[in-house]
């Protein structure tokens, strides 16, 4: 893509965050300013990192900037971040996480999560059908939160939840087998043998000596193995997956997916 030229804030200028520790990582506001200035709309993305120890004053003083209209929150703020919201969407409910933030005319701050129907909206765009699907998804966290109940609400057949914090999965599938019976099982082992779609929901390959999240020699030679992280665009997981001949699901497909959403979410 080829950026056009953004102009500098004014002090009419809108502003966006994306929220995070670390954001070095973060593709949302290269993304984000490219269609501001495409569209002509007079706003600006920056990435801002907040310690997880500093979160809360930080939110109360974003919560208050009067030209801040909205923000993206990212790893490992998607939990943290949701008793700050004066209204919370079905999603929000269901992952128990949040990732956009849109301030409303009277000042009160709404919260969606679109992590989940973005990701479900990339598999779609390449051809990956997630419909009657057995899917096995590792990594319970802010993301994979929200991924779980896309998938089942796209209509895979079944989901394992794979994460080695037993509490944390059981109670995202104690949350998901209230809409979707029969549909859910947790494990702290990936179960690969008969997945269709494997994902990497994990943090696991962002830096280079990360330990791998599942082995892709294990899985199946037609089994779609996905990752959601963006950067690097080719983690240790895919390539590996792909020099196993597997077919492999990059990161920045849930962020393509997620444009639509963020654009009808904040209006812009």
């Amino acid at each position: 893509m080829t950026s056009p030229m953004i102009p500098s804030p004014t002090g009419y200028t809108r502003l966006y965050v994306t929220l995070g520790h670390p954001v070095a990582q973060v593709k949302s506001p290269e993304v984000l300013n490219v269609i501001f200035a495409s569209a002509n709309v007079d706003a600006v993305m920056l990435p801002v990192e907040v310690h997880p120890d500093d979160l809360t004053a930080t939110m109360e003083g974003l919560k208050r900037v009067r030209n801040l209209d909205g923000m993206l929150i990212t790893v490992p703020h998607k939990f943290a971040v949701v008793p700050h919201l004066d209204h919370k969407s079905a999603m929000v409910e269901l992952a128990g996480a949040v990732n956009a933030l849109r301030r409303e005319p009277d000042g009160r701050w709404t919260g969606d999560n679109f992590d989940g129907r973005g990701f479900v909206a990339g598999l779609n765009k390449q051809g990956h059908t997630v419909e009657g699907r057995t899917i096995v998804l590792v990594g319970a966290g802010g993301a994979g939160a929200a991924i779980a109940p896309a998938l089942l609400e796209a209509g895979a057949a079944h989901l394992q939840l794979v994460d080695l914090n037993e509490q944390k999965a059981s109670s995202l599938a104690s949350r998901l087998l209230q809409v979707w019976p029969g549909t859910v099982d947790i494990a702290q082992r990936p179960t690969l043998d008969g997945a269709d779609i494997v994902v990497n929901a994990t943090p696991l390959g962002l830096q280079n000596d990360d330990p791998l999240p599942f082995d892709p020699s294990k899985v199946s030679g037609n089994t779609v193995v996905a990752d959601i992280i963006m950067k690097p665009a080719e983690t240790r997981l895919l390539r590996e997956a792909a020099e196993a001949g597997l077919v492999t699901h990059a990161g920045i497909h849930m962020l393509d997916g997620q444009i639509a959403f963020y654009r009808q979410f904040f209006g812009f």
